[in-house]
């Protein structure tokens, strides 16, 4: 998977991926962004979760 992203994913460029990355940047700001992948990797965590069945998954509550 990593490397279709780096060849370029749904036909897009290394150029054109550095332009989104630095119009999120731009629009979250240096600080958001770290809190916004911890955020998406929870909602993917509790999904893979959920996927399986586990129901004695722990949940974070920090």
């Amino acid at each position: 998977m990593t490397s279709l992203f780096i060849l370029g994913f749904l036909g897009m460029g290394p150029s054109e991926i550095i332009i989104v990355l630095i119009i999120v940047l731009l629009l979250f700001g240096g600080k958001k962004i770290p809190e916004l992948m911890k955020g998406l990797g929870r909602g993917v965590k509790e999904f893979k979760d959920a996927s399986k069945g586990d129901n004695n998954a722990e949940v974070d509550n920090k």
